[in-house]
């Protein structure tokens, strides 16, 4: 079974392929953020894993663009371009299963640290603020930052928020944030400026699961609020070696 990534305006003009030095190129989809656009970004990065190029090393997803990197001992650039443009004539995609992973959050606790002010500058009730938050179904546009770092789209626009003026300087793993238009899971510990308003027990990076970063670009996600008791359970159960969460195959 094969599908074809959903047109774009970008897509139908034809994507732009730029050099990145001599060993990888970026192919440039457009200049906005939307799920289409990402979406054909990943399909391309799908058909390359697939049926990879003599010298292909990998296929990195952005929101609007894909990094090749390839073997310049193998294959030029030049050479890489022509088969890009070659695979984005070629119709068909493979299938991409899509997956849903339903995140359990407590909106409170000491990873909590900006979820009253948030109420406050937005004239809310913290019981709204978490509603919003965990009404919305999210997008995994790319991974980054850091390991396992995902940037989620489908924040409401209601709680979009500047990041901070000058960054903490310790954020936990788990720590639920918001950027800007941006939502996050926080996958290591570290500085941010984004806003944090609880933390959940799943982990989006382990170097000792088998598979070490949990999400992927194109997951969907949906947070689910759950008590301070319920989260000390489940990470016990995280820590005891357990697999808490697991996706659901999306049509």
């Amino acid at each position: 079974m094969t599908s074809t990534p959903p047109s774009t305006d970008a897509a139908r003009q034809g994507p732009i392929i730029l050099p990145l030095g001599d060993s990888a190129v970026s192919v440039e989809f457009g200049r906005s953020i939307d799920p289409d656009m990402n979406e054909a970004v990943i399909a391309l990065a799908a058909l390359l894993d697939a049926a990879p190029f003599d010298g292909f090393v990998e296929a990195v997803p952005t929101y609007r663009s894909l990094l090749v990197a390839y073997d310049p001992l193998v294959i030029t650039g030049s050479e890489v371009e022509a088969l890009l443009r070659d695979r984005l004539t070629g119709g068909d995609r493979p299938a991409r299963p899509r997956r849903l992973w339903r995140i359990p959050v407590h909106y409170g606790g000491p990873a909590a640290l900006d979820l009253e002010d948030l109420a406050r500058e937005k004239d809310m009730e913290v019981a709204e603020v978490i509603a919003l938050h965990s009404g919305a179904d999210y997008r995994v546009y790319m991974i980054g930052f850091a390991p396992g770092f995902a940037y989620l789209g489908g924040l409401s626009a209601a709680l979009h928020t500047p990041r901070l003026p000058v960054p903490r300087q310790l954020i936990p793993a788990g720590a639920i944030g918001i950027g800007g238009q941006q939502a996050s899971v926080n996958s290591v510990p570290g500085p941010s400026g984004w806003r944090f308003i609880g933390e959940t027990p799943v982990r989006a990076y382990d170097p000792a699961r088998a598979a070490p970063f949990l999400f992927a670009a194109g997951d969907a996600l949906r947070f689910t609020p759950i008590s301070a008791e319920e989260a000390a359970d489940l990470a016990a159960r995280r820590d005891a070696g357990e697999e808490i969460i697991t996706a659901e195959a999306l049509q």
